[in-house]
């Protein structure tokens, strides 16, 4: 598979592999991704679902502006921020916290193999919502700064001065924790 793009034009020239093959490669990190938005990890695996269900009923055009993967993240990103919108209204407790926290740490250290990673990642938590996104699709997912911005509607220069601070509060947030950084 290319980068998704041959397997989304074969899925909506009615090949339905196409978007199992979709489905597959890009599950994990957009659900991630989407957890990163919505610090909620059932949440998200809804939000990955509603994301692939949007493919596969509206079949929007891609126009090849960016990386297939990047448009991708992009429709996540609307959805979570639909839900997101509709649900800052409403106050919720959340009933068996503990719980999806524990299959949160389940579905982080499947995708995060070392323990460095997984400390990483649970400081992440702890940054504001904008760091913890512009951080995990630069370092976890690998998205350059001009894809970050398609994703997170900002501009390149905006991108560099939040990875900017991002790097700088999370290296204060691991220090608050303990990590020492080898010279």
């Amino acid at each position: 598979m290319d980068n998704g793009e041959s397997s989304y034009r074969r899925f909506l020239e009615g090949d339905n592999e196409g978007l199992r093959e979709i489905i597959c490669a890009y599950r994990p990190g957009l659900m991630l991704y989407l957890n990163s938005l919505v610090r909620n990890i059932h949440t998200a695996e809804e939000l990955t679902e509603d994301t692939f269900f949007e493919l596969m009923k509206k079949r929007p055009e891609f126009s090849g502006r960016s990386s297939f993967r990047t448009w991708l993240f992009a429709i996540g990103r609307n959805t979570a921020g639909k839900y997101l919108r509709k649900h800052s209204k409403l106050s919720t407790v959340p009933i068996g916290e503990q719980e999806w926290l524990a299959d949160e740490e389940n579905v982080e250290r499947s995708y995060i193999r070392s323990e460095e990673k997984i400390m990483v990642h649970q400081a992440m938590r702890r940054l504001k919502s904008e760091y913890r996104q512009v951080l995990y699709l630069s370092y976890f997912e690998g998205f350059s700064n001009p894809e970050a911005a398609l994703i997170m509607e900002k501009t390149d220069s905006q991108i560099k001065a939040l990875l900017h601070n991002a790097k700088k509060a999370l290296r204060a947030e691991m220090e608050r924790s303990g990590f020492e950084y080898e010279e």
